[in-house]
């Protein structure tokens, strides 16, 4: 089993009620991929951080192997919700995957 872990702070320029409308959409569009990629076993995303994070919201996935990993990344339902609801929305990107 492969995870892949991203934390996500979107931009500055939204206001509160912005931000939970985005990251509501990431929610959305991220866990809806279960059962349409092949080889992801597991999607979550979460939008309820405290006050103390630093982030706006995280993903947490994991998948049969690396190969099924990179296969998402490339995947058309993938790139779809990746392009319309999470990277115009961004500033910062960490990921982990291990």
């Amino acid at each position: 089993m492969v995870k892949h872990v991203i934390l996500w702070k979107l931009k500055a320029e939204y206001s509160a009620e912005e931000k939970t409308e985005i990251k509501q959409g990431i929610k959305a569009g991220l866990e809806a991929l279960a059962g349409v990629v092949p080889g992801l076993v597991e999607i979550k995303v979460n939008i309820n951080g405290l006050e103390s994070s630093n982030a706006d919201c995280m993903l947490d996935s994991t998948f049969v192997d690396e190969a099924a990993l990179k296969a998402y990344a490339v995947h058309p339902s993938h790139q779809e919700v990746a392009n319309t609801k999470v990277r115009p929305f961004v500033e910062t990107r960490l990921c982990l995957d291990f």
